[in-house]
């Protein structure tokens, strides 16, 4: 399809919009609005222009990513990467923040990358974009 532009929203399932809130606030997302909707939803975006819909309906004290854990592998997005220009600047904010990683950072064919969690344990990837031109053949 040439009609497609880019990626519109993330949209991520919270169990707490204030806890959810204030996570990425640290990243650098900014408060749009909400709750609206019969979801309800909440909007927050990065000035990057990345947007994130939280999606406030989680079962409270659940926090079990089952795309991600256990031997069973069920389909489904696992994660969402974020380019960033300095992974190096970038893990040492996370460490300020007080923001762990989800394993040690590694290089790829494709950059430098490393992952964190957010409350509910939705996997975030940071990674310093070097391309694809290692893998073509």
């Amino acid at each position: 399809m040439k009609e497609l532009t880019r990626v519109n929203h993330i949209g991520l399932r919270v169990s707490d919009l204030e806890k959810a809130r204030s996570f990425y606030s640290k990243l650098g997302f900014e408060f749009i609005a909400g709750p609206i909707g019969p979801e309800p939803v909440a909007i927050m975006e990065h000035p990057s222009g990345i947007n994130i819909n939280f999606i406030l309906n989680a079962n409270q004290g659940s926090k079990n990513n089952i795309l991600m854990e256990g031997p069973q592998k069920y389909t489904g997005y696992t994660h969402v990467a974020l380019e960033v220009t300095d992974a190096g600047a970038v893990l040492s904010q996370l460490s300020d923040l007080g923001i762990p990683l989800s394993g040690e950072p590694h290089r790829v064919s494709t950059g430098l990358s490393f992952f964190v969690r957010d409350p509910d344990d939705n996997v975030i990837e940071f990674i310093e974009y070097t391309g694809l031109e290692s893998l073509k053949q």
